[in-house]
């Protein structure tokens, strides 16, 4: 399965649908990480005719029932095809808006997800295929010194435990190059799509 993952920041090329036909033609589906404006989501997905999966970010405040389209993973199981996706919406929480989460109560949301995945982790090697989020884990991609930026504590438990194939958020940015943007972690690997990047999972 090939995915089209983006996340925060809108591409100038990503809005040219000769672009996209040209470059992204066999992408299965598109999966946002969040902080992404409805209208771009649907553009790409109409293009490309693919299926939305997506967690929203903290700026995605005005996101309504049907905007964007597609499937909110936040806190769900979803099978596409023959594989497992699960999501975890927002930031840590640095002012009252929507999407944020304290350490703790993302730790909360992240025990509710892994009686599942420890169960088929069990059985197949791995909790899920895809774990979608909007931040990363601590220590992971994150900006220690920036409160907003921080990971979360509650998603190396969830590694540890629930062994999720790939982990993809967005939240921080990877202007500068010497950032990494791809690290193993207990067996899962992750990745900072932010602005975009095509994730090939076996």
């Amino acid at each position: 399965m090939k995915i089209l993952a983006v996340s925060d920041v809108v591409q100038p090329q990503l809005s040219n649908p000769v672009f996209l036909r040209r470059f992204y033609a066999d992408v299965d589906v598109l999966v946002s990480c969040g902080d992404m404006p409805a209208f771009y989501l649907d553009f790409i997905g109409t293009v490309l005719t693919l299926p939305l999966l997506f967690v929203r970010g903290n700026h995605d405040t005005n996101y309504g029932p049907h905007h964007p389209g597609g499937d909110n993973l936040h806190l769900r199981f979803l099978k596409f095809q023959k594989w497992l996706f699960v999501g975890l919406e927002g930031s840590v929480r640095y002012n009252k808006g929507d999407a944020q989460y304290t350490q703790s109560e993302m730790m909360i949301n992240v025990l509710r997800l892994l009686p599942r995945m420890v169960v088929r982790r069990a059985r197949a090697g791995y909790g899920v295929h895809v774990l979608v989020a909007h931040s990363p884990p601590r220590h992971i991609h994150d900006i220690p010194q920036d409160h907003a930026h921080r990971g979360f504590n509650a998603f190396r438990l969830l590694m540890r435990v629930g062994r999720p194939m790939f982990l993809l958020h967005g939240h921080v940015d990877t202007w500068d190059r010497r950032r990494p943007r791809r690290t193993v972690f207990a067996g899962t690997t992750v990745l900072n799509v932010n602005p975009y990047m095509v994730v090939e999972v076996p």
